[in-house]
């Protein structure tokens, strides 16, 4: 996908700052002043490879969340953070963000509609916790309330079962209802807008919600799948506080030979819970002459586990690489520190728990910050930097860069004249499209900050053939692209970190 070109004099002005700055920046190097070259020098193949070879290794036993094979990765990353020198984000020494989760056990049993039974695990299935009993049920339609639209106008539903269905409302033209125009509202982004219906429903009063959503259908039917196979003993979910229970997902036809108008529904199946704890990791820089603004750089810590016939998925590549790749930068970082050139504004490295379980650790630091997001000027976020696309084979200097012009002109400007001078890699905007089918975007820890206005950068090589799978392994990652990859994340960094003004925020929809 090709660099969209701009125009107008405040984009001008954001290009000539940023390249302003580097220039600048490139003339201190020449003189010998403050070199961000000789730092991000540091950032090495062997160095990356040593770590990668034992965080990804089979002892570590695939890092899944909450387990032991997890605490062995946030104690390798705090013990690496206390070799160099690197303070803990919350003091003491504390270098972990405990995040509250529960564990599910597999749903069993059946769901009658109408006296039809539904099988939980195989005609529908529970998102969360179950109580068992008889209630009447309520078509919702959409689900959807908002200022001037709202599917809950005409209906009561406290106490009561609500059934909706994905989508949104259109006009007998064609055109959306709430957008009022041919283009879709957030209403159709199901990862955005999933948790908003089902909350309203329970603000309604409502004691379970039906969503009928084949997306959402087919993937629980793979987590089922999965949880059949393994031997993680259930489904997390992150404690969020006051949370419904009684909520299943099915397909958008089950219940097309059932009359919604008067529905009883009776819910008789088995599951339990129990409290589990996992840990975000947070160590961080202080920041010279402005330590209250702060630049995240992201990773995940976690991988999925041990499969049922005891195969390790180390995880190398998913997120091994993107950890690996931020403890070099930090040392980088502090190298700075060491030699008096430190950054302006602080830098926080955070490895987050939880990305494959459903983002939980960076939803967890965002709704409760370690530091606070008002004053977070950017997350760069590394999720797989290691491998090659196969659709890049003969191609392969390159990285697909997504989201760095959702929130901030400036920043995708800021992004391109960095790689230009430092590191010439090809970023590839294909994933960044709003219309790929793929929806990266919304897929890995970046975007809990994208949701709260905090720009962003998700740094991403693509998925290939071991993309969850026991052959992600350590001896497949490229090291000479996860290392240049790693110093662009540096240098995109340093320049934020020391260029006079923040970036600045000159968008505010992050939706499709």
């Amino acid at each position: 996908m090709k660099i969209a070109i701009y125009a107008g004099a405040l984009l001008l002005a954001a290009c000539n700052s940023a390249q302003q700055n580097i220039s600048s920046d490139q003339a201190a190097v020449k003189s010998g002043e403050i070199s961000p070259v000789t730092y991000a020098n540091t950032i090495t193949e062997g160095e990356l490879k040593d770590h990668l070879y034992t965080y990804a290794s089979d002892e570590f036993k695939g890092r899944d969340t909450g387990t032991e094979s997890e605490k062995m990765a946030t104690d390798y990353l705090s013990n690496a953070y206390k070799e160099m020198g690197i303070k803990a984000a919350q003091g003491s020494g504390n270098y972990l963000q405990e995040v509250p989760l529960m564990r599910n056990s597999l749903p069993t049993g059946t769901i009658e509609v109408n006296g039809k039974t539904l099988n939980i695990g195989e005609d529908i299935f529970a998102g969360t916790k179950m109580n068992n009993g008889e209630m009447s049920a309520v078509d919702a339609g959409y689900g959807i309330e908002t200022d001037t639209y709202s599917d809950y106008a005409d209906i009561d539903v406290a106490g009561k079962a609500v059934i909706i269905k994905a989508g949104e409302p259109k006009n007998e033209d064609g055109s959306y209802v709430i957008s009022g125009t041919s283009t879709k509202s957030d209403w159709s982004n199901w990862r955005e807008t999933r948790q908003t219906r089902i909350d309203i429903a329970m603000a309604k009063g409502a004691t379970a919600v039906i969503y009928l959503d084949d997306e959402l259908n087919n993937r629980y039917r793979r987590v089922y799948d999965y949880m059949k196979k393994s031997d993680h003993g259930g489904q997390l979910t992150l404690v969020k506080g006051e949370t419904m229970n009684n909520v299943f997902f099915a397909s958008e036809d089950l219940l097309k030979d059932v009359s919604t108008e008067e529905v009883t529904l009776k819910i008789n199946g088995q599951n339990e819970s129990e409290s589990v704890t996992a840990n975000n990791v947070v160590a961080f820089i202080e920041g010279k002459s402005k330590p209250n603004e702060y630049i995240v750089i992201s990773a995940h810590l976690d991988h999925v586990g041990v499969g049922a016939n005891g195969e390790v998925y180390n995880g190398a590549d998913d997120d091994g690489s993107g950890t690996v790749a931020i403890l070099e930068i930090a040392e980088a970082f502090q190298k700075a520190v060491q030699e008096g050139n430190g950054p302006e504004r602080s830098i926080v490295f955070l490895h987050v728990t939880g990305e494959e379980k459903g983002l939980f650790g960076s939803e967890y630091y965002t709704s409760n910050p370690v530091f606070p997001l008002e004053n977070t000027v950017v997350d760069l976020n590394i999720d797989m930097v290691g491998r090659i696309d196969p659709k890049r084979e003969g191609d392969r200097n390159y990285i697909y860069l997504i989201g760095s012009d959702k929130l901030s002109t400036e920043l995708h400007e800021l992004s391109e004249e960095v790689n230009s001078t430092y590191t010439n890699i090809e970023l590839d905007y294909t994933y960044n499209d709003e219309n790929d089918p793929n929806r990266f975007y919304y897929r890995s820890d970046h975007y809990n900050f994208a949701k709260n206005n905090v720009p962003i950068i998700f740094y991403f090589n693509g998925t290939h053939d071991d993309y969850h799978k026991p052959s992600d392994t350590p001896d497949k990652i490229n090291y000479d692209l996860l290392t240049n990859r790693a110093k662009l994340v540096f240098h995109t960094a340093w320049e934020i970190a020391n260029r006079p003004s923040k970036v600045k925020v000159d968008k505010t929809d992050v939706q499709p």
